[in-house]
């Protein structure tokens, strides 16, 4: 079992920068697929960012592309996104989420999520 706790969610003025982190407890969660997910009010979930185990392929959407960045320390069982250059649209509900297969299309592992909201 993994679980997952996001931290850093917060409210920030439109350019301004956060930084999300996502903290695992479970020693497989090294080699999980790792990422995010976002959902704002009245919308579907959107997939926003996902880092292999290894940390040696990153894949974005498209909204978010150039302007966010995951990463993730094994070592510290810990997966993070930098959010820079940030709009009223980033405005979310921002899920951590894992599995052990090699894709996040359908994650096992759900963190309790963290809210961020971007003022114009």
């Amino acid at each position: 079992q993994v679980q997952l706790v996001e931290s850093g969610g917060g409210l920030v003025q439109a350019g301004g920068s956060l930084r999300l982190s996502c903290a695992a407890s479970g020693r497989a969660f090294s080699s999980y697929v790792a990422g995010w997910f976002r959902q704002a009010p009245g919308k579907e979930r959107e997939f926003v960012a996902a880092i292999n185990w290894s940390g040696s392929r990153e894949y974005y959407g498209g909204s978010v592309k150039g302007r966010f960045t995951i990463s993730r320390d094994n070592a510290k069982n810990t997966v993070y996104m930098q959010m820079n250059s940030l709009k009223p649209e980033d405005t979310a509900v921002y899920y951590c989420a894992a599995d052990a297969s090699e894709v996040l299309d359908q994650p096992t592992y759900w963190g309790q999520g963290t809210q961020v909201t971007v003022s114009s």
